[in-house]
């Protein structure tokens, strides 16, 4: 009964006492820095083992002679407390003060040091080394594709782990991408800015200024910051690769963003009426059913480090994004898709959620499998994450005078194909427009979920 009282006390006292929660935020703050994995502890011991060997090392050096007297006028003042205060209550305090000088003497001079080198926020060092730790320490993720669908998983799932790394089509030949890319000869950069844009630290402002397209000038109009930025950057750097990795410094981005493939690859696709097309935006246009897709060259080279992360990886994610021109090109790339194939580690594809006008039209969740397969002559992954509730009648009229419908879950053809199924909810519907996407939050909650199941995490 007086315990629970005492608890009332201190919580009727909380509510009552700004100051009193100020201090309690303070003392909470402190045992942070005894956290398990930030690696403070162990300099802290470090610190007062210094201190005592110094005050030896002087002892010895003097011959104890300013020791001693120090030590005798110590042993008079600590007899006259014991004679006040009992030993068995004034040792007691007396260590729990050294201890809260030195942990406050060091967390304050770290909090000076932080507040040169830390941006101006209400995030406390303690809190950011935490974040800084866990996020290291998460799982080495891969994931394939491009387009919104990629970027809209890596916003989700940087808050999981920094350890992530994009893998970014560049056959991209519409729109500013495609005018830099003929006018100037670089790789589509459109795909990778979104990327870098999603995995930023500041990623709001970041991608307000990277998705930027200039409104006036002669020769300006249409192209976005961001795809000028980093052409700009591959003049400079010397290449794609180059590029993205100091661009990556200097927008403090969470992973790494990787080309596929460095090489000038354009689309190709057949279509059922027997219509050959070429290059990545005609073939969405041209509105007819795709038996084939491929690329020229037919056998373009993977980037070595993109090669290396997929043998680092312990998560393969494919998807979400266009299946054909988006998600499938970076598995054109023969390496790439033999790299995965030999992986033993949990791979997935992001199905998407709503049909695709010229690309899948009434496609089922199997014939998105289907095409992956066929593209890369194999199987490459296990499980299939679906979308389980239906959009409002709203987006579904909405999306239906596009010719786009909720892609179909035959449950059946896929457990024919041999895939699992994940079925859950991660959609998220725009009220005023009725525009569905993936949620970055819930998409990246289920995945890792799904991945701690696998692994029996």
């Amino acid at each position: 009964m007086s315990l629970d009282l005492f608890r009332k006390a201190i919580h009727a006292r909380s509510d009552y006492s700004p100051r009193f929660r100020s201090s309690q935020r303070r003392v909470s703050q402190w045992f942070k820095w005894l956290s398990p994995g930030i690696l403070v502890k162990r300099w802290l011991l470090i610190s007062t083992v210094g201190v005592i060997l110094t005050a030896l090392g002087l002892a010895i050096w003097t011959k104890m002679t300013p020791i001693f007297y120090l030590i005798q006028l110590v042993e008079r003042v600590l007899g006259k407390i014991a004679t006040l205060v009992p030993n068995y209550i004034s040792g007691p305090l007396t260590l729990l003060a050294g201890v809260l000088f030195i942990v406050w003497g060091h967390t304050r001079t770290l909090d000076s040091i932080a507040q040169v080198f830390l941006p101006p926020g209400d995030e406390e060092l303690i809190d950011l080394l935490l974040a800084h730790r866990r996020l290291h320490r998460g799982p080495k993720i891969v994931a394939i594709g491009g387009g919104t669908g990629l970027s809209t998983l890596l916003r989700g799932l940087k808050v999981y782990s920094a350890n992530i790394t994009a893998i970014v089509t560049v056959a991209d030949n519409g729109g500013s991408s495609g005018r830099l890319r003929r006018e100037i000869g670089v790789l589509p950069p459109g795909d990778i800015r979104n990327c870098l844009a999603a995995l930023a630290d500041e990623e709001k402002l970041l991608t307000e200024l990277f998705q930027y397209r200039f409104r006036a000038g002669d020769g300006l109009v249409g192209h976005s910051f961001g795809n000028l930025f980093l052409t700009a950057m591959s003049d400079i750097a010397g290449d794609l690769e180059q590029a993205i990795a100091a661009s990556s410094q200097v927008l403090a981005v969470r992973g790494q963003v990787l080309p596929a493939t460095l090489s000038d690859v354009n689309l190709w696709a057949e279509l059922a009426d027997g219509r050959w097309i070429e290059g990545e935006s005609q073939i969405t246009e041209a509105g007819g059913k795709i038996v084939r897709i491929g690329c020229t060259p037919a056998h373009p080279p993977a980037l070595p480090a993109a090669l290396e992360a997929i043998q680092e990886a312990d998560l393969i994610i494919i998807g979400p994004g266009s299946l054909y021109t988006s998600v499938i090109p970076n598995l054109l790339v023969p390496e790439l898709s033999d790299a995965i194939a030999t992986r033993d580690v949990p791979k997935i594809y992001v199905c998407n959620i709503m049909t695709q006008a010229g690309e899948t039209d009434g496609y089922a969740v199997s014939d998105h499998i289907r095409a992956i397969d066929e593209a890369c002559g194999r199987r490459l992954f296990d499980s299939v994450l679906v979308q389980k509730k239906v959009p409002s009648a709203q987006s579904l009229i909405r999306y239906a005078q596009e010719s786009s419908h909720p892609v179909f879950l035959d449950r059946e053809a896929i457990r024919q194909l041999g895939r699992r199924i994940v079925l859950t909810n991660v959609m998220d519907e725009d009220e005023t427009t009725g525009v569905v996407r993936h949620d970055s939050q819930r998409l990246a909650k289920v995945l890792l979920k799904w991945y701690g199941r696998v692994q029996g995490l």
